[in-house]
């Protein structure tokens, strides 16, 4: 399989070879086509540009290469850059590493207000049935918190799941279900 070949600018990866991006984006959504809110893959003409948690997975998994200034970008560097530009990357890297590994799509919850938002084929295909919160395992969350998540969550119909990092590669779920009596 060919190796896709990527370019680190700022806090984001471009893959700037149009069939490339066709390619990452169809076998697993990994990005996002620049100035195509909901891509059809056949549809794709543009560069693809991912975000740095999807790029240091893909390189890890010899899916791309990175080059930054066209010096090549090690999986060791690639994990200290992210660790500068992602809040809590440590955590948030586990946990996204935990959903990809098991066949689930994973894309940045911010429009949701939470850290993920997973789904089971993929944006355009079926609507992210989990939405995904990161939390350390001495880190407490409030009884306000969990009414907020769960307001959140059943207004867009979609479970909140709280994960909690266990170790180096183990992540515990907390599922929260709103039941109406």
């Amino acid at each position: 399989m060919k190796i896709m070949k990527s370019e680190l600018i700022e806090n984001r990866l471009i893959v700037w070879d149009i069939e490339d991006s066709r390619k990452l984006f169809s076998q697993g959504y990994y990005g996002k086509p620049i100035g195509m809110p909901k891509p059809k893959i056949e549809e794709i003409d543009v560069p693809l540009i991912l975000d740095l948690i999807e790029g240091l997975y893909l390189l890890e998994n010899k899916k791309i290469t990175i080059t930054k200034l066209k010096q090549k970008v090690t999986v060791e560097h690639m994990v200290e850059i992210c660790k500068k530009e992602v809040h809590e990357f440590n955590k948030k890297y586990l946990v996204y590493k935990n959903f990809r590994d098991k066949g689930y799509i994973i894309n940045p919850g911010i429009k949701f207000g939470c850290d993920f938002a997973v789904y089971e084929k993929g944006p355009g295909i079926d609507h992210a049935p989990f939405l995904i919160q990161v939390y350390a395992r001495t880190e407490s969350i409030t009884s306000t918190g969990i009414v907020l998540a769960g307001r959140l969550a059943t207004t867009v119909r979609k479970q909140f799941i709280l994960a909690i990092p266990k170790g180096k590669d183990k992540v515990d779920f907390i599922a929260l279900d709103w039941w109406k009596a």
